[in-house]
C-alpha cells in the first residue's frame, strides 16, 4: 500500500509518496506556494482519505484546505473556515492543529489555534465553529504567549470514549474534557514551571506536545519547557521521566503507533541554546515509557547538527514508520522504529510539520 508523508513548510506544503517496500519517494509540491503550512492531517475515516492543510499567508492570513484526491487537487472555501465570532474581539493568527476526531464521529474535525481556542468542524474541515466552552474558561486571560505564540497546538480526543477529549497550549498547560467539550479543568499536576514564581502551578505551563500511548489509552507523555512527563491517569497527575536523556529540553514527543510504553523525542540543549545535544543529530527511544533511553542514529548526519526539530515535524506511520524533518529542510524517514534512518528530502523550506499515512 502506497505511504503518504504530507510535509508542511514554511513555504508550502510538499507530499512525498512511496510505493510499498520500496526505499525512494517521490516528491511533489509546493502546494500552496509561499504559505506557512503548520498543521496537516491525513483522515482515513471514510473510503477516500481526505488531507487537509491549514496554511497561513501574509497577503491573505490564515485558512483551511481540503484534498479529496491525495493532493492532486484542493477545495478552499471563499470564506475564511475558522473566524473567531465577532464578539470575542479576536483574529486568528493561524490555525496550529488539525485532529479527526474517532470513527464514531466521521465528519467532526477539531483546530488548534493561535490565539489559543478550539474549534470543531462537523463537515469533515469545510467549516468550523467555535468551543465557547474552552474560550470562556476563567484561566484564559492568565494564559500567555510562548516563544512561538499563544497556541493551542494539540489536540487528543480519546480513542474509546468519545466524551474525553484533551488539548495543550503554549502557554497554559494541559486542560482536560470529560463531557465532549462542554467543561474543562486544567491537568498539569506535577509539571514544572521553573519560569513561574510558583514553580508548580495549577496551569500556565509551557507544555510543548503531549502524546498519547498506544496500548494505554489512559497513559500520555509530554515534553515541556524543560521536562519530559509521563501520565498514568489521562493527565490528572504527571511523573518525569527525563533520566537517561542528554536535557530536557525539545519539542516533539511522539508515541510508537502500535507498540505500548514506546516514545521518541528529539533533545535539544536548552531553551537558550536550541541546538541539538553535542551538535549530533539523533532521536531517542523509550521503550518501557519512559524508564530508560537510547540514542538512535544510524544513517543520520554524523558531522555537526545544528538544526532543531520543531513540535510538530515528528510522528508515526502506520506500523514501524517514523519520521522528522529540520529547520533546514530535511525530512529522515525509519522503517524499524528508529533503528536505522534514511532521507526522505532535503532543502526544502523550514519543516515545520509531518503526518503520514499508508493511503
Amino acid at each position: 500500500m502506497p505511504t503518504l508523508l504530507a510535509i508542511g513548510t514554511a513555504k508550502g506544503l510538499f507530499l512525498a509518496t512511496r510505493e510499498g517496500a520500496r526505499a525512494d519517494w517521490e516528491v511533489s509540491g509546493p502546494h500552496f506556494p509561499m504559505t506557512g503550512v503548520y498543521a496537516v492531517a491525513v483522515d482515513r475515516r471514510r473510503g477516500t482519505p481526505r488531507l487537509l492543510a491549514g496554511m497561513t499567508s501574509s497577503h491573505f492570513g490564515p485558512s483551511v484546505a481540503t484534498s479529496d484526491d491525495l493532493g492532486a487537487s484542493w477545495v478552499e472555501p471563499e470564506q475564511a473556515p475558522v473566524a473567531f465570532p465577532a464578539d470575542t474581539g479576536a483574529t486568528l493568527g493561524r490555525v496550529w492543529q488539525l485532529t479527526p476526531a474517532g470513527p464514531d464521529a466521521p465528519d467532526v474535525v477539531w483546530a488548534g489555534t493561535e490565539p489559543s481556542a478550539l474549534f470543531r468542524s462537523d463537515d469533515g474541515g469545510h467549516s468550523f465553529t467555535l468551543v465557547r466552552s474552552l474560550w470562556d474558561h476563567p484561566h484564559r486571560e492568565e494564559w500567555g504567549a510562548g516563544f512561538g505564540g499563544q497556541a493551542v497546538h494539540t489536540v487528543l480526543p480519546h480513542p474509546t470514549d468519545p466524551q474525553r477529549i484533551t488539548v495543550a497550549m503554549s502557554t497554559g498547560g494541559v486542560y482536560r474534557s470529560a463531557d465532549a467539550g462542554a467543561s474543562w479543568s486544567p491537568a498539569n499536576t506535577g509539571i514544572r514551571a521553573y519560569f513561574l514564581p510558583d514553580e508548580w502551578p495549577e496551569f500556565g505551563q509551557c507544555v510543548h506536545k503531549i502524546a498519547r500511548d498506544a496500548g494505554n489509552s489512559d497513559r500520555l507523555y509530554a515534553q515541556n519547557h524543560h521536562g519530559v512527563y509521563r501520565s498514568d491517569d489521562d493527565g490528572r497527575s504527571w511523573t518525569s521521566i527525563a533520566a537517561g536523556l542528554p536535557s530536557d529540553f525539545g519539542f516533539p514527543i511522539v508515541a510508537h503507533p502500535s507498540r505500548p510504553g514506546t516514545v521518541f523525542a528529539f533533545p535539544l540543549v536548552a531553551d537558550g541554546e536550541r541546538f541539538p545535544v553535542e551538535h549530533r543529530c539523533r532521536v531517542f527511544r523509550s521503550a518501557d515509557a519512559g524508564g530508560k533511553w537510547e540514542p538512535l542514529s544510524v544513517g543520520l548526519p554524523e558531522g555537526p547538527f545544528y538544526p532543531s526539530v520543531l513540535r510538530d515535524a515528528m510522528c508515526a506511520g502506520d506500523s514501524s514508520d517514523v519520521y522528522f524533518g529540520t529547520r533546514s529542510g530535511e525530512v529522515y524517514a525509519s522503517r524499524d522504529d528508529g533503528d536505522s534512518w534514511s532521507q526522505v528530502a532535503a532543502h526544502l523550506p523550514d519543516v515545520l510539520c509531518v503526518r503520514a499515512a499508508e493511503v
